[in-house]
């Protein structure tokens, strides 16, 4: 294996399998030998390293971490810091936000990447977070995925634009066909289409609106349904975490358990895709998904809650499907979906053609490649 040029050290307040750190396994696979890998996650969960090739160089340092003692965090990040000296320091998101602030006045060049919020601000940005960025980023180069972010660092947060950048995420492609599988659905209980998500089971992915929407709508299914007999339609949960056993709860209270799957967490469920019918997004705070990416890439129509890019990044003919943050509007986009198979060929065809428009990857990789290197977009 040829040398890294370059040490590259990211930081993530968790390393737990979630979008930023998938695209960054899918970064750094796709890099390969060219950088020198250096991972930290805040809350010791390395889960994610899974997706990255056994060829990379990469290390998981263990850098001592004491919650609330951020003075003491300060001085023990920026000796190492100053100890390893990596090219570039990467942080990710505010659970980050110390590293970036034990780098001033800087050691390394910084890149701070922003994917969005928790859900303490789903609906409004938090004084002291939006006053700590405002500082800490002055000087950093920021990364950002979606149109709404890059609003919100220019205006609320008050960076100098030139320092900003939106890269919309990307995925690869050619391993979503935009093809229907059935063999894949038949595994699953149940009759009839198939609604799915793919996500992890926090708080801010509001899987639980989901649930109730999905029991809504199928009971508004045209159908003539004896008692005991399964409703027309599934929903397939792909996923984990500390939301799940209150999911499963809710699931039995609305009498779906013999139509609902909770997958679990899948590594790669790339394949999962060809086996839905209407993906469904459920949050109350996203700003540019990759599922979402991965979904119309597989030719499928989405219902979905309008949240950050969300709408503007799907086909104009998908725009019916995204509803308020509202557990009957959501029934009602899934009901219409449900209810007719020819709507949901058309509007996922819309969404693929889409999908190969604007979400290739390759310029994904291309455009954090030149950050990394301290050059500008290409």
């Amino acid at each position: 294996m040829a040398a890294a040029t370059r040490t590259i050290l990211s930081v993530f307040a968790t390393f737990a399998v979630g979008g930023p750190q998938v695209r960054f396994a899918a970064l750094a696979n796709r890099y390969g030998p060219r950088y020198r890998h250096m991972i930290v996650a805040m809350d010791g969960n390395e889960a994610c390293r899974e997706r990255l090739s056994p060829s990379l160089d990469v290390s998981f340092p263990a850098v001592p971490i004491r919650k609330g003692a951020t003075l003491g965090n300060l001085r023990r990040f920026r000796r190492f810091l100053r100890e390893q000296r990596p090219d570039v320091l990467v942080t990710n998101n505010w659970g980050s936000i110390e590293w970036a602030m034990a780098n001033l006045p800087a050691i390394v060049p910084h890149l701070h990447i922003e994917d969005g919020f928790g859900p303490e601000e789903r609906d409004t940005q938090i004084h002291r977070r939006v006053l700590t960025r405002r500082l800490v980023l002055r000087w950093s180069t920021v990364a950002l995925p979606s149109r709404t972010l890059a609003r919100i660092a220019t205006g609320t947060w008050q960076l100098d634009p030139h320092r900003v950048h939106t890269i919309p995420n990307g995925v690869d492609l050619e391993r979503f066909p935009g093809r229907r599988d059935p063999s894949v659905a038949a595994a699953w209980p149940g009759a009839g289409p198939v609604v799915a998500t793919v996500a992890a089971l926090r708080a801010e992915k509001n899987l639980g609106r989901l649930v109730r929407a999905f029991a809504v709508a199928t009971a508004a299914q045209p159908a003539d349904l004896a008692p005991g007999r399964l409703v027309p339609a599934r929903l397939v949960i792909i996923g984990d975490g500390p939301e799940r056993a209150g999911l499963e709860k809710l699931v039995a209270q609305l009498g779906v358990t013999q139509c609902v799957s909770f997958l679990g967490h899948i590594p790669d469920p790339a394949t999962f895709y060809a086996g839905f019918d209407v993906f469904a997004l459920s949050s109350d705070t996203e700003q540019m998904p990759i599922a979402v990416i991965e979904a119309m890439a597989a030719g499928l129509p989405i219902a979905a809650t309008d949240v950050g890019d969300v709408r503007a990044m799907l086909a104009e003919a998908n725009s019916p499907c995204i509803v308020p943050r509202d557990d009957a509007a959501l029934a009602s986009s899934l009901a219409a979906l449900l209810g007719d198979a020819a709507l949901r060929t058309r509007i996922g065809a819309a969404n693929r053609a889409r999908a190969l428009e604007a979400f290739d990857q390759e310029r994904m990789f291309t455009a954090y490649a030149a950050l990394l290197d301290g050059g500008p977009l290409p």
